[in-house]
C-alpha cells in the first residue's frame, strides 16, 4: 500500500466513470436534443477490439463520432462497445475506458483530456485529467447598458 494518496489516479478514475455514466444514460435512454460526442482513444491500447483495417488507417489514436447514427451501444464496468458506420461499412468495436484520450460534448461546450497512467511509477511524468475549453465563435460580445438610462 502506497504512503501517499494518488489523486491524480483518483481524479482520472473518477472522470472517466463520468463519461461511463453519460453513455450508460445513452445507452438507456438514446442521445437528447442536440448533444453529440467526440471520443478520441488510442488503438493501440491491448483491450481495444477494432477492425485491422481500421488500426492500420489509424495505428496511434482514432476519433470516433457518436451523433445520428449508431447501434449497439452496450456499457460494461471497464469498455463500451458500439457499431459504427465507415463509408457505408458497419464497424463494432470496443474501447476500454482507460484508452480513452478526449471526450468532447460540444453542444454544450464541455470536454474532458486524460492522461494515460500505465503505472504508479509514471505518476510524477503525467498530468491530471484537466477540462478542456471548447472554443465557440458564434458567441456575441457582451452588451453594455448604462444603468443611468433606467433612473428617473
Amino acid at each position: 500500500m502506497s504512503k501517499t494518496l494518488n489523486y491524480t489516479i483518483m481524479m482520472q478514475d473518477a472522470l472517466r466513470t463520468l463519461v461511463k455514466n453519460v453513455l450508460k444514460k445513452i445507452e438507456i435512454e438514446g442521445l437528447p436534443g442536440d448533444h453529440h460526442f467526440y471520443i478520441t482513444f488510442d488503438t493501440k491500447h491491448p483491450a481495444v477490439q477494432l477492425a485491422d483495417w481500421l488500426k492500420e488507417k489509424h495505428p496511434d489514436e482514432i476519433t470516433i463520432v457518436i451523433q445520428n447514427w449508431f447501434d449497439g451501444l452496450k456499457v460494461a464496468e471497464d469498455n463500451f462497445s458500439i457499431i459504427l458506420n465507415f463509408g457505408d461499412q458497419l464497424e463494432e468495436m470496443t474501447i476500454p475506458f482507460q484508452s480513452i484520450i478526449s471526450f468532447v460534448d460540444p453542444s454544450v461546450e464541455f470536454g474532458l483530456k486524460f492522461e494515460n497512467i500505465k503505472n504508479e511509477e509514471q505518476i510524477e511524468t503525467t498530468t491530471e485529467a484537466e477540462m478542456v475549453t471548447i472554443e465557440n465563435n458564434d458567441k456575441k460580445d457582451a452588451e453594455i447598458v448604462s444603468l443611468d438610462s433606467f433612473r428617473k
